[in-house]
């Protein structure tokens, strides 16, 4: 196959994709997956096709700590690590994702696999698919000091442990970024009582792009925008610009539609340890019912050598 049919392909299943997503909209009652703000420095966070991108062992950490002093607010933490194999243009990795709100608890392990197809020496196309196994549990038993005892809260707990995948498409080039993904693809419903279903996991849909301007010799902007949709929510997006000077220290401001503005600090303290810090400020309805929220970010590439070329880029 010609690299221009490939590129055609690509560019038509785009188009596609978006158009599916954007006539998917209906009514109904879901929830977003969480989303940090410090996504766009380890893409695979949001999109397996990314796993292997960076040629190196990456390592990553976020911790948020969402609407921060209220009681039972949202608690994230996630690990992904992912490397490349060069000879098979192959990307694997694992996730793992902990949340926490109030008396639910999310657990997700996770495993990445992408496939990098080279157009040219500037221009890669990933295939990329992610298979997990996700835990789900309400914790009711601990409101029942607040009930009086009350057995029928007491004897309330749910835990659900179920199977799903993801996958997404993610094309680059040094300068320019674009990637779609559906972190999962299986729905799911636990029931709460005879006549009651509550669906926790729905269609999520991410669309990412970033590109990078280099202003100076010092000096380089990196935009990007993300696009979030699920089913029986309004369409989301987040808008980024980040700054970054003598490739050290990195500064953004991110708005979230009708939800934040984020300040974003990121530090290269070595060539390979970067480490990062978020301050979401709300705004809008929900500036009157919640805090700011704090997130943390820890990165590690682990360099390795190949043919006398160093590795990462």
């Amino acid at each position: 196959m010609r690299k221009e049919d490939v590129v055609n392909g690509m560019k038509l299943m785009l188009a596609t994709m978006v158009v599916v997503m954007l006539s998917a909209l209906t009514e109904a009652s879901a929830q977003q997956r969480v989303q940090y703000t410090q996504y766009m420095f380890d893409g695979s966070i949001i999109n397996p096709a990314y796993a292997g991108a960076d040629e190196a062992l990456s390592m990553t950490f976020i911790y948020r700590n969402q609407w921060s002093g209220v009681e039972g607010a949202p608690e994230s933490q996630t690990m992904s690590a992912h490397t490349l194999f060069k000879d098979k243009q192959v990307g694997v990795g694992l996730i793992f994702n902990h949340d926490k709100i109030g008396v639910h608890k999310t657990l997700n392990i996770g495993s990445n696999y992408a496939y990098h197809l080279n157009l040219s020496s500037k221009k890669v196309l990933s295939f990329g698919l992610q298979a997990g196994v996700n835990n789900r549990r309400a914790d009711y038993a601990s409101l029942a000091a607040q009930a009086n005892n009350d057995p029928s809260i007491s004897n309330a707990d749910i835990s659900e442990t179920y199977f799903d995948f993801g996958a997404g498409l993610y094309f680059r080039t040094p300068q320019f970024h674009l990637g779609y993904s559906i972190p999962e693809v299986i729905p799911n419903e636990i029931a709460l009582n005879d006549s009651t279903t509550t669906r926790l996991s729905d269609l999520n849909h991410f669309i990412f792009s970033k590109l990078m301007i280099d202003i100076s010799q010092q000096i380089q902007l990196t935009p990007s925008v993300l696009l979030k949709y699920l089913n029986g929510v309004p369409l989301s997006y987040d808008i980024n610009l980040n700054a970054t000077y003598r490739k050290v220290i990195t500064t953004g401001i991110s708005y979230r539609k009708q939800e934040s503005i984020d300040f974003i600090l990121r530090l290269q303290v070595t060539p390979q340890f970067q480490f990062g810090y978020s301050y979401d400020y709300p705004i809008g309805d929900i500036s009157n019912l919640s805090n700011a929220s704090h997130e943390i970010m820890a990165r590690y590439l682990f360099e390795f050598k190949q043919a006398n070329v160093a590795s990462p880029r």
